[in-house]
């Protein structure tokens, strides 16, 4: 099987899907491919970096950590999201880390050419402009479901989002997803989140597979806590 080039990599990325030949070619001589390893961070919360990067292949998870060292993960990228367009834009540093969940790869597009895209293509300006949108809608969302649900709620609700169909039309998870990961996604502690887990067990709501994974039923939950 032949390498793939800088520019089949280019037209892999949904961000780039609607750019010209030229302006294809162009990035493809100016972007640089990473590989990061499990647990390698490809961005640093207060730090700032001079470069855009669209992950190829892998996952990663945004974490934000407070003055105590506390963590939340905020959410997870998987091939096609890129990572620090705000920081370029605004060059503030960047308000989250970015820690690879799994080996990731990442092309890397600097500042200058970075920008210098924006101005010549009205369709990557559009495409970043509506992943900060939706950005913007899904903190929207995790603010509205700490102050509104409750632990047994948000436990679910991030349960739903992370299942997939599968040809039988089960809803599953087929990555194991720790207590601890869990309790950052959704802002309780670790204990909290492991007495939700045991009553959805109980509840049926969730039926635990061989290998770590999941299977979510199509009922609603019942909340248990006072």
């Amino acid at each position: 099987m032949s390498m793939l080039t800088s520019l089949d990599l280019i037209r892999r990325v949904p961000m780039f899907s609607q750019l010209s030949d030229a302006q294809a070619e162009f990035l493809s001589s100016v972007v640089v491919k990473r590989r990061f390893k499990k647990g390698e961070r490809i961005v640093e919360q207060n730090h700032k970096s001079d470069a855009l990067c669209i992950i190829l292949a892998g996952r990663a998870r945004v974490l934000m950590t407070d003055a105590k060292e506390r963590e939340v993960i905020l959410a997870t990228l998987q091939t096609g999201d890129y990572i620090g367009e705000m920081s370029l834009i605004d060059n503030e540093a960047h308000s989250a880390s970015v820690e690879a969940e799994i080996q990731t790869d990442v092309l890397e597009l600097g500042r200058a050419d970075f920008m210098r895209s924006l101005s010549d293509s009205t369709s990557m300006a559009f495409a970043v402009m509506l992943g900060l949108v939706q950005r913007l809608r899904s903190a929207d969302d995790k603010i509205g479901s700490l102050a509104l649900m409750s632990v047994y709620d948000r436990v679910a609700d991030i349960l739903l989002k992370t299942a997939k169909a599968s040809p039988n039309k089960d809803m599953i998870i087929r990555d194991r997803i720790s207590r601890q990961d869990l309790a950052k996604m959704v802002g309780a502690s670790r204990e909290m989140v492991s007495r939700v887990m045991k009553d959805f067990e109980e509840q049926g709501f969730v039926e635990p597979l061989e290998g770590g994974g999941m299977r979510i039923r199509p009922r609603t939950p019942i909340s248990l806590e006072i």
